[in-house]
């Protein structure tokens, strides 16, 4: 379910929509589901005037109920399924998407952490 969030964050609605409909993952259904409810959502009851002027700004996963249960086996045995549930949240923003960030190297990280090395000061030092 993560991997496809951070997927679509940042898309247009129909662009992400075109990327969910041909992802072979589980929860690609579900957050298709639940992309077009709240597309119907912003056209009806927030006054958004074209359903495709839509870009999904925020697209976050978090951790739901956690579930255990019995599986019986033969013999008198058992096991404990572990049943994990989550959580999925989308913020919808009228407008065209913001062009993507450049993506950045590895010296352009090691540049910026050793700045903040650099930059950094000792509490309760002479």
């Amino acid at each position: 379910m993560w991997y496809l969030a951070k997927l679509i964050k940042g898309m247009s609605i129909d662009q992400a929509l075109a990327q969910l409909e041909f992802s072979d993952k589980k929860g690609a259904k579900v957050i298709k589901e639940v992309l077009l409810e709240a597309q119907e959502m912003a056209v009806r009851n927030h006054n958004v005037e074209f359903k495709s002027n839509l870009h999904i700004a925020e697209s976050l996963t978090g951790r739901g109920r956690y579930v255990k249960r019995i599986r019986y086996h033969a013999k008198g045995m058992f096991g404990i399924m572990k049943i994990s549930r989550c959580h999925y949240f989308v913020k919808l923003v009228e407008g065209p998407p913001p062009p993507p960030e450049p993506p950045r190297t590895g010296f352009d990280q090691a540049k910026e952490y050793v700045q903040r090395l650099r930059s950094r000061t000792l509490v309760n030092t002479l």
